[in-house]
């Protein structure tokens, strides 16, 4: 299994109780692929560089994750698909 951090930008839409929901869904998915999720890093509602859809401002969410060699394929597959997500980046970390 190898480590990797996912971000992504949420909706900002989205009340407290959405985004606890979305996390834990996110969870679930890296969880569905063999995998363990990590620390989890909420930095908030922050303004984007530039505009997504239309929306100036998101919340940004930073996970690490344990997952099989075949498991961001899968989430990435999930994420993608996810109407709350407006912006998510998938990466692996580097063995130190």
């Amino acid at each position: 299994m190898r480590n990797y951090e996912i971000a992504y930008i949420a909706d900002p839409d989205l009340d407290e109780q959405a985004l606890e929901d979305l996390q834990a869904k996110i969870i679930g998915w890296i969880e569905a692929t063999g995998g363990k999720s990590g620390q989890v890093e909420s930095w908030g509602r922050r303004r984007l560089a530039y505009p997504i859809k239309k929306k100036t401002d998101g919340y940004y969410v930073f996970l690490q994750a344990e997952m099989p060699a075949d498991g961001p394929f899968k989430v990435e597959r999930d994420i993608r698909l996810s109407e709350q997500v407006i912006r998510y980046m998938l990466t692996a970390q580097e063995i130190s």
